[in-house]
C-alpha cells in the first residue's frame, strides 16, 4: 500500500463546506444480477501488490540468465519474418515443447508478448530501452506483411500457425492481437514504424466491417482476400466489438471520420443480435465503448445489453461463457472468467487479468456502474491469486510439488471445480490446473504453469491499490482507459462493508479540488497531502483530481474543470 500522508487541515476544514448542491442529483447505481450475487467481501481474504508481482514478472521472465529448471523463458528467434529484424520470444507455457529451439525458434505467440509487454509498460517499465533492447519495436515482426494480411497475427508466419490459434480458423485469435497493439501504440506513440502500422491495422478493419455490412456471422475473416468464412468453430458477432474498439481507437488518434463511422457501424451489429454472443474476449469491450461513444459522441448504444451479456454466462453459442459465481469448499472463485458449466465451471488467469482493461474504464463514462465495477474487481481481485501456487493450498494444485518452478511470479492456467485430467480426479474444488500438457505431444506437467496468462497481469497492477480498509480497493480508471481525451487522475471506491467507512486517499503533487462523479459534488477544497473519504455502506466514490482553484464550467451536460471533462453526465 502507498505510503499515508497525514490529513491536512484543508480536507478537514473544507469537506463540510462542499455540500451537494440542490440541483445536483447523486448517480442512480445499475445492478447486474451476477455481481450483486458474489461475495460482499470474499474469503478469505487477501488482496496482494499486483504492481509488485507485474514488476517482478517482468524482471523474471525477461531474464535471459535466469537459472533453474525449464528458465530462462525467452529466446532469439533469428529469422528475420515480416520485418529483417531479431525478436525475443516468450514461452507460452512453462517447457512448451513447440517453443524455443524447436521450430526454428519461429513459434512464439503474440497474446504472450504483447501481454507481457503492455502488462509492464502498464507498470512503468519502458519496455522500448530495456537493458538496450527495444522490445516495443520487435512487436512489428507479428505485422503480417509476407502474406498480406497486413494486420498484426498471433504467429510471425502461418507456418507454425498450427501450433496456436489464428490464421482463418478462430476470429479472436486474429483481431485480439491488433487491440492489444493499440493499446500499446498508446503507451509508444513515437514508436518508428508504428504510425503506418495502425493505419493498415485501421484500414484493414474498415473495409472489413464494410464488407460484413452489419452481419458478423463467421467464424472468422481472411483479411487477406478480405473474405468472411465459416468452419467448425461457433460464428463470433462479438469480433463487432474488436473492429470497433480499434477503429475507435485509430480515430481518436488519427481524427479520420471514416474510423468513427465504422466504429459506430460495428458496435451496432453486435447490438443488434437478438441474443449473447459473447465468445472469448470481445464482448466488454462493448459495454465500454458503447458508455464510452454514449459520453463522447452522443450516439445512444443499449450501454446495459453488453455489461448483462458479458457478466451473466449464457451466450448463444459457446454457453456458459463468462465470469463464474461460487464458494467452493471455503474458497470464493467469484468474479474469474471463463466457462460457467465445463466440468462445474473453469475459470481463466488471462482471461480475468484482461477483462479488467475494458470494465474499469467504463465507470468514468458512466458512474451508474461504480457499485457493480467495484464489487467485481474486489471479488476479481481476492481469487486472481489463487492462480499461484504460493496461495494455492497444496490441496487444491495438480502439482504442488514444482511450485519452486515458477519463481514466485508464473500461475496456473486455470482454476477449476473438477479436474481435466484423471490422476487429479481426487482432488476438491477449487484445483489450480492448466491445458498445457494437451496442446502438444511431449508437453510435461510444468506446462500447467501459464507464462502467457502471467504476464497479463499488468492489467491489475496498474488499475488496483490497496486503503487502509482492507476491503476497500483504489482503482485506477485511467490506467487502461487508452487514446482517452485529456483528464484528470480518476479513481473508483467502492464500500463492500455494511457500515459506514472512512478510506485514506493519498494525494500527490500539488493542492487538488476533489469531485466525485457519483454524487456529482465536490467534496473537498485546496487539499494536499491527503484526504479522508467518507464512504456509505455498499456505495461507491468517484474522485476526481482536479487541480485547486481550476474554472469550471457547464457545456452540453457536462462538467468541466478548466475546459477538461470531469462529469460526462453532470445534468442528466
Amino acid at each position: 500500500m502507498r505510503r499515508i500522508f497525514a490529513i491536512s487541515v484543508a480536507a478537514l476544514t473544507t469537506a463540510a463546506a462542499c455540500k451537494q448542491t440542490p440541483t445536483a442529483k447523486p448517480v442512480t447505481q445499475q445492478h447486474l444480477p451476477r455481481i450483486d450475487s458474489m461475495a460482499a467481501i470474499p474469503q478469505p481474504l487477501q488482496i496482494i501488490d499486483w504492481h509488485e508481482m507485474a514488476r517482478r514478472f517482468d524482471s523474471t521472465a525477461y531474464d535471459f540468465n535466469a537459472k533453474g529448471e525449464h528458465w530462462p523463458v525467452v529466446w532469439w528467434d533469428s529469422t528475420g519474418r515480416n520485418f529483417p529484424q531479431p525478436v525475443v520470444g516468450l514461452y507460452t507455457a512453462l517447457n512448451d515443447q513447440r517453443q524455443g529451439t524447436h521450430n526454428k525458434g519461429m513459434f512464439h505467440e503474440s497474446l504472450s508478448s504483447m501481454g507481457a509487454i503492455l502488462g509492464a509498460s502498464l507498470v512503468g517499465i519502458d519496455k522500448s530501452n530495456q537493458q538496450g533492447l527495444n522490445y516495443v519495436g520487435m512487436l512489428k515482426n507479428y505485422f503480417n506483411r509476407e502474406t498480406g494480411w497486413n494486420i498484426m497475427m498471433n504467429n510471425t508466419v502461418p507456418e507454425v500457425a498450427q501450433l496456436g490459434g489464428g490464421y482463418g480458423r478462430d476470429w479472436w485469435y486474429d483481431v485480439y492481437p491488433n487491440m492489444l497493439f493499440y493499446a500499446i501504440y498508446d503507451k509508444y506513440p513515437n514508436e518508428p514504424g508504428f504510425d503506418t502500422l495502425a493505419r493498415s491495422i485501421a484500414d484493414k478493419f474498415y473495409q472489413a466491417d464494410s464488407i460484413l455490412n452489419g452481419n458478423y456471422n463467421y467464424s472468422f475473416f481472411n483479411y487477406a482476400t478480405m473474405q468472411p468464412q465459416k468452419n467448425n468453430i461457433c460464428e463470433q458477432q462479438d469480433a463487432a466489438a474488436g473492429h470497433a474498439y480499434v477503429l475507435y481507437a485509430a480515430y481518436k488518434r488519427f481524427g479520420d471520420p471514416r474510423y468513427l463511422e465504422g466504429a459506430k457501424r460495428a458496435l451496432k451489429a453486435l447490438e443488434d443480435q437478438p441474443k449473447n454472443t459473447f465468445y472469448e474476449v470481445f464482448m466488454p469491450f462493448g459495454a465500454l465503448l458503447s458508455a464510452r461513444m454514449n459520453a463522447e459522441q452522443g450516439t445512444k448504444f443499449n450501454a446495459r445489453k453488453f455489461p448483462e451479456w458479458t457478466f451473466n454466462g449464457t451466450p448463444e453459442c459457446r454457453d456458459g461463457w463468462g465470469v463464474l459465481l461460487g464458494n467452493w469448499n471455503g474458497i470464493d472463485i467469484s468474479g474469474i472468467v471463463g466457462s460457467t458449466k465445463d466440468r462445474g465451471g473453469y475459470g481463466f488467469l488471462m482471461n480475468t487479468f484482461d477483462l479488467s482493461w475494458p470494465v474499469v474504464p467504463i465507470a468514468r463514462y458512466d458512474a451508474s456502474y461504480a457499485d457493480a465495477i467495484g464489487k467485481w474487481m474486489l471479488n476479481a481481485a481476492n481469487a486472481a491469486r489463487f492462480f499461484y501456487t504460493q496461495y494455492m493450498p497444496d490441496e487444491h494444485e495438480t502439482i504442488p510439488e514444482h511450485a519452486s518452478v515458477t519463481k514466485g511470479v508464473i500461475g496456473y492456467e486455470g482454476i477449476i471445480h473438477s479436474p481435466s485430467y484423471p490422476e487429479y480426479a481426487h482432488l476438491k474444488a477449487p484445483v489450480a490446473q492448466g491445458d498445457g500438457p494437451l496442446w502438444a505431444k511431449g508437453n510435461p506437467p510444468v506446462s500447467q504453469f501459464s507464462v502467457y496468462s502471467s504476464g497479463h497481469v499488468g492489467f491489475f497492477g496498474s488499475i488496483i491499490r490497496s486503503t487502509n480498509i482492507p476491503a476497500i480497493l483504489q482503482l485506477n480508471l485511467l490506467a487502461t482507459d487508452f487514446f482517452h481525451d485529456k483528464a484528470f487522475p480518476s479513481f473508483l471506491y467502492y464500500n463492500p462493508y455494511p457500515e459506514a467507512k472512512k478510506v485514506i486517499v493519498p494525494l500527490e503533487g500539488q493542492a487538488v479540488d476533489i469531485y466525485n462523479t457519483v454524487t456529482r459534488t465536490f467534496v473537498a477544497r485546496n487539499v494536499t497531502g491527503s484526504y479522508e473519504l467518507p464512504i456509505a455502506a455498499t456505495s461507491s466514490a468517484i474522485l476526481v483530481m482536479v487541480p485547486a482553484g481550476a474554472k469550471t464550467s457547464e457545456k452540453d451536460g457536462k462538467l468541466l474543470a478548466n475546459d477538461v471533462i470531469i462529469d460526462y453526465h453532470f445534468t442528466e
